[in-house]
């Protein structure tokens, strides 16, 4: 590490989040990001990384993807954020093209927040609101985010903290892929709205069992719950299709968008409503108020993410990359089947699964050494979340097979040896 990454750690450390600096130090990880490009990041001291964690997804198109550059800078020759309380042109026009693309026919309104926790708010108060209830059913350890509902819906390391845990019985938790425990928490008909991200991430990507998601909005029809699709980072082509909740056969009754939409360049978030859902729309517009949220330039941004997203060519390009990816982990599980077990799969979503209870934090470490970065699982952390990008090409594809091949190795011995000590 350079003197200048050192003097600049201990800054942060004194003046952003001495924790989390700490933290990712401990872990080998003094990453501190410079110069981005594609589906490269530059450390401040030069060193080049694959970014396989995309920020959740943040980066799908890669960083700074030169049209959503151009239409930003174009933008600010017109516009700014502009105000929230007015009509604008280009709130009105991504409303449009959101309402064109989405899972249903009946997504006729679109809320705005300026991050995803935000947009979870505003998901749950319109669910409150259309049902007359107040009850929320979640999945044990879900993540929706970090604001003032949204944290309630999450695991309890998050609630807490910050003494935002439920006291009320108004947020109830449930196994994943459990419809009895579903069924068990709709019956008395006094729940707002079951939220469920379509492939939960930082609970590392579990896979929903043939027929369970269109099981739990049948249950949600039956009591009268709404079904909140979170579609944060399994939307936006990343399955293969536009939105995850399509590929398991469920049209929800809200729909929130987030961490792509932005193109990774201007912060915005989406809540796609029905009639019934958005029905405080027309009641009290002025219902929900967010400064930021809908911004006229994070419109622009995300008006063009759509069309990107959306071109033939992309879909293609994401179905060959998710295969030959597939065939390139499953040769380095083939080769490391004591430690490498498991390959959890949507498209381009993946959760890498190792033996150890804290296995994929040795890997991501030796990932990162060797050029690529990739994120462990925060809510299980035997889990690497894996998330190649929708315009990955061969020759970055090829490079980060290589270079998993040997982190994969080398965490092996790193979790053999520390066996070994202990004996």
């Amino acid at each position: 590490m350079s003197q200048a990454k050192e003097e600049f750690l201990a800054r942060s450390k004194a003046f952003w989040n001495p924790g989390k600096t700490q933290d990712w130090i401990d872990m080998g990880v003094d990453l501190v990001i410079d110069r981005r490009e594609g589906y490269y990041l530059f450390d401040m001291d030069g060193r080049r990384l694959i970014d396989m964690h995309l920020n959740g997804g943040t980066y799908n198109l890669g960083h700074r993807h030169p049209e959503l550059v151009e239409v930003l800078k174009a933008g600010t020759e017109r516009f700014d954020m502009g105000n929230h309380h007015f009509p604008a042109l280009a709130r009105t026009a991504l409303a449009e093209a959101l309402a064109a693309c989405a899972p249903g026919p009946d997504f006729h309104y679109t809320a705005y927040g300026s991050g995803g926790g935000e947009a979870i708010d505003i998901a749950l108060k319109s669910a409150r609101h259309a049902t007359g209830k107040r009850k929320i059913v979640s999945i044990i350890k879900a993540y929706h985010g970090h604001t003032g509902l949204a944290v309630k819906t999450g695991d309890d390391r998050f609630s807490k903290l910050f003494l935002s845990e439920d006291t009320q019985g108004e947020f109830v938790q449930v196994p994943f892929n459990d419809l009895n425990a579903m069924e068990d928490a709709l019956r008395r008909r006094d729940v707002a709205a079951v939220i469920m991200e379509t492939i939960p991430a930082t609970y590392g990507f579990p896979m929903p069992q043939e027929g369970y998601l269109p099981a739990v909005k049948a249950l949600c029809e039956r009591y009268d719950a709404l079904y909140i699709a979170d579609e944060v980072q399994t939307g936006l082509m990343r399955t293969g299709e536009m939105w995850g909740c399509t590929r398991y056969g469920v049209v929800p009754d809200i729909m929130v968008v987030g961490k792509g939409i932005s193109g990774g360049m201007y912060p915005i978030a989406c809540v796609l409503l029905t009639d019934r859902s958005g029905a405080w729309l027309k009641e009290d517009g002025f219902g929900h108020i967010s400064t930021m949220g809908g911004a006229e330039l994070g419109c622009i941004v995300a008006m063009k993410t759509l069309e990107i997203v959306q071109r033939p060519a992309v879909r293609s390009m994401v179905r060959y990359i998710a295969d030959f990816m597939r065939a390139g982990l499953d040769d380095i599980r083939a080769a490391f089947p004591d430690f490498f077990v498991g390959i959890r799969q949507h498209g381009v979503i993946m959760g890498l699964e190792f033996n150890h209870p804290q296995g994929a934090k040795p890997v991501m470490k030796r990932l990162y050494e060797n050029g690529v970065w990739a994120i462990f699982s925060t809510l299980d952390p035997r889990v690497l979340q894996f998330k190649p990008g929708l315009l990955l090409t061969q020759r970055d594809a090829e490079e980060t097979l290589r270079i998993m091949a040997i982190a994969v190795e080398q965490a092996r011995e790193d979790v053999m040896g520390d066996r070994r000590r202990m004996l």
